[in-house]
């Protein structure tokens, strides 16, 4: 650990669209903030080729660089953006109590407010031709791309309710849509089991696993496998879409800051305030319901008010009401 430590007015842990819009809020406040970016600089949006549902963009934007002007933008009103990943926290539990994190194992830093805008990692099956195709065709969320296959004929791979609702949204704007089912029945509830075999260009797989994604440069085709018979058999599609779930990137923050059984962080109300004052998340890492860049962006609005206000309440008590 070094020597001397920095303390800072407001911490942003996280640099996605909640990490810089809060960013970009705090500093107009005069928060002062350092945004520490993550292993993932820009967060998952990064990984996505065309941002055609950010409004602002008519003509559609690609995410790195939607990314990059956010990140200038937040710094053009002071906010300080560091490469760095924060590795642990020790939260103050006490009402203008100073909070510690430590910066890549090393360094320790002291903040009056944290702001969480860590996001949330998609789950994928880790197969190399859907690596491989990642940006090409494989993707993990079909409200963000699933208009690009306008038409086409594409694969979903997932049984839970997200699984149904995608494959519902997808039958919706694709010619057709296969589902993968990995067990020989689905886990969503029973509506959107009747809405998803409601839909005729939609067909379920049973007992049916991904074997490999065809394709050089892009997805031309899937090889499954019935994993009761072991027989394969091959698909022709353009896009794959795999909707098995999301891991918060919380980990750093059990024990201290309630979450739920799956590990995103809980709010209080409309709010972003977490359990433990002075501390405030934002994006995919509490949303676990809409996960999209915008939704992202405005929670993080959110947090940045939040702590303004909560920073105001300790500078000026008698303002308390």
């Amino acid at each position: 650990m070094s020597e001397k430590i920095e303390r800072i007015k407001t911490l942003i842990i996280g640099s996605g669209p909640a990490g810089y819009t809060a960013a970009i809020y705090a500093a107009r406040a005069d928060l002062k903030p350092v945004v520490y970016t993550g292993m993932e600089p820009g967060g998952q949006l990064t990984t996505t080729t065309e941002v055609d549902n950010f409004p602002g963009y008519p003509d559609g934007i690609d995410g790195p660089t939607m990314m990059m002007q956010l990140q200038k933008q937040a710094e053009r009103f002071g906010t300080e953006v560091r490469i760095g990943m924060i590795t642990a926290v020790t939260l103050s539990k006490e009402i203008g109590g100073i909070h510690k994190a430590v910066v890549d194992d090393t360094t320790e830093i002291e903040a009056e407010t944290v702001i969480i805008s860590t996001g949330a990692t998609a789950k994928y099956l880790n197969i190399p031709s859907e690596q491989k195709l990642r940006g090409g065709g494989v993707s993990a969320c079909a409200v963000c791309d699933g208009f690009f296959y306008k038409g086409q004929d594409v694969a979903i791979v997932g049984a839970g309710d997200t699984a149904a609702e995608e494959a519902s949204y997808l039958a919706n704007i694709c010619k057709s849509v296969t589902m993968l089912v990995r067990k020989d029945e689905m886990r969503a509830s029973k509506a959107m089991q009747h809405r998803v075999n409601s839909l005729k260009n939609i067909t379920i797989l049973y007992n049916t696993e991904v074997d490999e994604v065809l394709g050089d440069q892009v997805v031309e085709g899937l090889r499954m496998v019935n994993n009761i018979s072991g027989e394969k058999s091959e698909i022709n599609i353009t896009g794959l879409f795999i909707a098995i779930g999301h891991k918060p990137n919380t980990d750093i923050f059990k024990g201290q800051l309630d979450m739920d059984d799956t590990g995103y962080l809980i709010t209080k109300g409309k709010s972003t305030k977490t359990n433990l004052p002075g501390v405030f998340a934002c994006g995919d890492s509490q949303d676990k319901e809409y996960r999209q860049a915008i939704t992202a962006a405005g929670t993080g609005c959110m947090a940045a008010l939040d702590a303004e206000r909560y920073l105001a309440t300790i500078e000026t008590p008698a303002a308390i009401a």
